[in-house]
């Protein structure tokens, strides 16, 4: 006659519970990596199903405008104004994109997103004892505007990567050159080329002459020290120089050529 050790199940129910809690404990240990893996697909989609969606939309803000925006809240700061005019590049005077490239970008035709030989160039005038100079194109300096902010870090860089090269799998040339002339900032609280054109000119983009251009190129580097309005010795040595490459890259033909691709 075989005696049941255990004739009320009080240990196997005791075992059955241990297993269930393990089993418990294993699934939240999984959980972090699962919610990563999950919050990592959802970025990717948002990001892809964003910035293709630029092709044909404008965008309503970027990341800078909201910077400035919410800057000027914490600071209380209640004469801060924030003027942005989309303009199609149409619709422009040829000669605001023309100035851009000249002061930023030379190769804007040409590469896909990333200058490799100015990076290079500016890494190695770096170890020689220069400091570290900006080797960004138009389409990384978009990047940028519309989903980064401003510093210098590793994350930053890579999602700038990875930013840059869904706008360059995504647009064409005069597309990316549009969405910048749209929202690079010219001056505080002034996004977009109609914008500053008014500010500064007394009269929309599309009557932008030669000068007036690349005077707006000029400031680029850093809008928010530089000014249009009152530009400094630097800012008018800048000017000329900018002139001096438009003319070298053939003038207006530069975005002519992009209109055609």
């Amino acid at each position: 006659m075989t005696i049941d050790p255990d004739p009320d199940g009080l240990h196997r129910r005791h075992r059955q519970r241990g297993r269930v809690a393990v089993r418990a404990i294993q699934r939240r240990r999984r959980s972090p990596w699962r919610w990563l893996l999950c919050g990592c697909l959802a970025f990717v989609l948002c990001s892809v199903v964003g910035t293709a969606s630029l092709r044909w939309l404008a965008p309503p803000t970027s990341a800078f405008m909201l910077a400035a925006r919410i800057g000027a809240v914490l600071a209380r700061d209640r004469d801060f104004t924030l003027v942005q005019r989309w303009l199609s590049l149409n619709a422009q005077s040829p000669w605001a994109g023309v100035a851009v490239i000249a002061a930023e970008d030379q190769k804007f035709r040409r590469h896909h997103g990333f200058d490799l030989d100015s990076m290079r160039d500016a890494l190695t005038a770096h170890e020689r004892g220069a400091k570290l100079r900006g080797a960004s194109t138009l389409t990384q300096q978009l990047a940028k505007n519309l989903y980064l902010w401003s510093g210098r870090s590793w994350l930053r860089k890579g999602l700038e990567a990875w930013f840059t090269t869904l706008l360059e799998t995504f647009l064409n040339k005069r597309r990316v050159l549009e969405l910048y002339l749209n929202v690079v900032e010219f001056g505080p609280g002034v996004y977009g080329v109609e914008a500053a054109s008014l500010r500064y000119f007394g009269h929309g983009a599309a009557r932008l002459d030669v000068e007036e251009a690349a005077l707006l190129a000029a400031v680029l580097p850093n809008p928010k020290r530089y000014r249009v309005d009152a530009p400094s010795a630097y800012v008018r040595a800048r000017q000329r120089w900018i002139l001096q490459q438009m003319r070298q890259l053939g003038g207006v033909a530069v975005v002519a050529g992009l209109r055609s691709e």
